[in-house]
């Protein structure tokens, strides 16, 4: 992905020519920017389009995201543009420092350097293809939308590392997302299921050498908020991910040192205007290479602010 293609869309996303918008969306109906640039929960994709633009409108959002946890740190920022409620592309550029983690260890042998960054780039597309979640609030059927999104890690001195696991650099995640917002009792429910070769979400690579997993495989991810005013929401979410690694770590004498468990996460989101959101979470990662880390868990603090137009 072009780099020049993410400032754009952020310096669209604040542009007022552009974000047409005037009074938009329910707040926090729209989610907010997960750490891959869509809209929806922090860590999972909803069937929601972002930004406050409705039918006929175009919208325009941008985010940025820091995790802390025991171990590791992750920042992800980018922007979304969100088309007649129907069609939101996205970019983001994350950064995930391992060089804690690294220094554990010291995977010399690999030739790591220490203090080494691993980053991804994310483009996304969405496309909502029934239902709407306010206009069909009193009905059964959910607002659904189908995605993808497009990674490619550059994983620095730690190429060496990926070449050992064989994890490719590269690969697109496709979704489909089901969300229903039961709006009398301030309720939005989601699910999502994803085809994906991802390990730890692509910052590891994209499926392993054998006798580890190389295929995709379908993975869920649900989410549900609870709207306590109009511009205050709690929830939690839950992210199920592929173990592609732990079997290709087995075979090398390495036992379950490339664990990969599920993400989740509890979650505050509060919007003090129209176009500005505040999240802070409690999230849980699971054992991130547990082998490099004496097997802690890896949770921590994240803070989210998007602002969307």
């Amino acid at each position: 992905m072009n780099w020049k293609t993410l400032s754009l869309l952020a310096a669209l996303a604040c542009s007022p020519a552009l974000a047409q918008a005037e009074t938009g969306k329910l707040l926090l109906t729209g989610g907010v920017s997960s750490i891959t640039g869509t809209a929806g929960g922090g860590i999972t994709p909803w069937a929601v389009i972002g930004s406050n633009a409705t039918e006929g409108e175009w919208g325009a959002s941008a985010f940025t995201t820091r995790a802390v946890t025991h171990d590791y740190a992750l920042t992800s920022y980018g922007a979304a543009l969100g088309w007649n409620e129907r069609v939101e592309l996205s970019v983001a550029r994350q950064d995930f420092d391992a060089g804690a983690a690294v220094a554990l260890n010291g995977i010399a042998p690999f030739g790591v350097q220490s203090g080494q960054h691993i980053r991804m780039d994310v483009l996304g597309l969405k496309v909502r293809v029934a239902g709407d979640a306010v206009l069909d609030a009193d009905s059964w059927m959910p607002q659904i939308a189908i995605g993808l999104e497009h990674k490619r890690v550059r994983p620095g001195s730690l190429q060496s590392v990926f070449d050992f696991l064989g994890a490719d650099t590269q690969s697109t995640d496709v979704y489909v997302s089901a969300t229903k917002l039961v709006l009398d009792k301030g309720l939005l429910l989601n699910a999502t299921l994803r085809s994906t070769r991802a390990n730890q979400n692509g910052l590891l690579g994209f499926g392993s050498a054998a006798p580890g997993r190389n295929s995709r495989s379908l993975q869920p991810e649900f989410s549900v908020a609870w709207l306590l005013r109009r511009d205050l929401a709690i929830g939690a979410e839950w992210r199920f991910k592929p173990d592609n690694l732990q079997a290709t770590g087995r075979a090398a004498g390495l036992g379950a040192a490339l664990r990969e468990d599920a993400w989740r996460d509890l979650f505050v989101a509060w919007a003090p205007s129209k176009n500005l959101s505040l999240t802070l979470a409690w999230a849980d990662l699971g054992r991130v290479v547990p082998g490099i880390t004496n097997n802690r868990r890896q949770s921590g603090a994240y803070l989210s602010a998007q602002v969307a137009f």
